[in-house]
Order: C-alpha cells, then structure tokens, then sequence
C-alpha cells in the first residue's frame, strides 16, 4: 500500500528536519570561539605590552634628554646636584610610566674628547645588566659627557618571550642614551 502523505504532514516533517539543522550547528560558533581565542588574546596582549615597552622608552629617552640638558648648560654644577637628586629628576618625568625602584639604572661619565669615549656593553656575560655601570661624573665647561639610562621591564605576555626578551630572566632592556659637550656656562671661558 502507497501511503499519501498530506501537505500538512510534509510541512511538518520539513519543519522538524530545519530544527534538527539548527541544533546541529548551534555549538559551532562558540567551538569556533574556544579555538581562536587563545590566539588572538596572546596576539592582542602582545600588542598591546609592545606599545607600551615602545612608550616607555620614548618616555625614558625624553627624560633622559630633558635630565642631559641641565648637565649641558651647567644647572647641575651650579646647584651642586647629587647623583640622587638628578635620579630623581629623571624619576619624576617617567613616573605616570615606568616605577622609579631598583629597575631603573643612570650611568653619567666623562671623557676628555669624543675619540675617548667609550660606549661600553650594557650587559655581563650573564645577559644581565651591570650593576657596575651607575657612575655619576657630570664634568665641568667643555667637557664630553655620555648619560644613560637602563630599564629593566618584566615581560608578561605569553608564549611571546622570544620576541620581546632581549636579556636574561624573561626581561626587555630599555636604553635610553645622551653624548654632548658641556656648554661653555663659566664666565671665564668664551669657547671650547
């Protein structure tokens, strides 16, 4: 025997045949999530920790820079500023940034000429930063001075490492760097 089937009962089996659809790929798109989350939170972490390591040392090479300027034109010699002082001075510029502790090393020599300077590896055989390098020799009228900054900055984002680790402990190195000549701020000297 042929059974018939009405339109009624066509409809509805159609019906039901698009509801089983349905269910089948109402999970696909949260599947879909779940696999390509990982990879794009880890992605946009790492954006976002990159531009804050590049702003943080553009804000350490401005403060560098501003700091440089008071040993150029001789306020640092005339006020008598220590070594602390003018830490604090670069301190206060990067503050709204990067923490003022232990991160943050300044090295300021002094060189006869520019021939004589010598622009020595930041980093030990250990990849790490030389504890050495915290000098402070601003210099008087004339003379050749090289100012620099080190920060250390802790790497958060995962899996990145290689690409933002460029010394040893999962750490960036952020350098900022200031060579000058001292003005001629003595009265008694008309030029160097």
């Amino acid at each position: 025997m042929v059974q018939r089937w009405s339109a009624r009962a066509r409809a509805a089996a159609g019906r039901g045949a698009e509801r089983m659809r349905r269910r089948r790929r109402s999970g696909s798109a949260a599947l879909q999530f779940a696999l390509v989350a990982p990879v794009f939170f880890i992605l946009l972490m790492g954006t976002i920790e990159t531009g804050v390591i590049y702003l943080g040392e553009v804000t350490l090479q401005n403060a560098v820079d501003d700091a440089a300027r008071l040993i150029r034109t001789g306020q640092v010699a005339a006020n008598g500023t220590t070594a602390a002082q003018f830490r604090q001075n670069i301190c206060n510029e990067i503050s709204p940034l990067l923490a003022c502790n232990s991160n943050l090393q300044i090295d300021v020599e002094t060189y006869a000429n520019f021939a004589s300077a010598n622009y020595v590896n930041p980093l030990q055989a250990d990849n790490t930063l030389n504890p050495a390098l915290n000098n402070y020799a601003v210099g008087t009228y004339c003379s050749i001075v090289l100012v620099r900054a080190f920060y250390t900055w802790q790497v958060l984002t995962p899996l990145l490492n290689p690409f933002l680790v460029n010394i040893a402990n999962g750490q960036h190195l952020m350098t900022a760097t200031a060579a000058f000549r001292n003005e001629p701020y003595s009265t008694s000297v008309s030029g160097c």
